[in-house]
């Protein structure tokens, strides 16, 4: 029997990143740059979304697929000329598999100061909880069947 202390929703989200980290330099670094959090009822996801219009962001749950895409576009004058071109316009897409823990139906978004929100509520089933330990007088553990 092998006992471990690592907790899942980690192991999953580094899983995910690790593979978006991959995406992302296979499409020359740019994207949406996430951060995941997990805290006892719930899970937050950030995106960067600098100078994205908040109307063009769209936040869709399928068969345990989170989707977030976003446009972020910008129009020249007649007498402007790019001379430099660093920053990505264009259409932005990230996906990202959530748990079976985590309860899809309430999934909630916002953004604030170029940042995008998601928050994904843990399951009742998959929250910490806490187990009552129980006292026998002399000493050994004793569990019924």
């Amino acid at each position: 029997m092998l006992l471990t202390s690592i907790d899942p929703f980690v192991q999953e989200f580094e899983r995910q990143f690790d593979r978006a980290v991959r995406q992302a330099a296979a499409q020359g670094g740019a994207g949406m740059p996430m951060d995941g959090i997990r805290r006892a009822d719930d899970v937050v996801l950030r995106f960067d979304l600098p100078g994205v219009d908040p109307g063009s962001i769209e936040v869709t749950v399928d068969r345990g697929v989170l989707s977030v895409t976003a446009r972020r576009e910008e129009e020249f004058g007649e007498d402007e000329r790019v001379f430099v071109r660093e920053r990505t316009m264009g259409s932005f897409t990230r996906r990202v598999y959530l748990s079976e823990h985590l309860d899809a139906e309430q999934v909630e978004a916002a953004y604030n100061n170029g940042v995008l929100a998601v928050r994904i509520p843990v399951l009742e089933r998959a929250r910490p909880r806490k187990v009552a330990v129980q006292q026998s007088g002399d000493g050994q553990m004793a569990i019924k069947s």
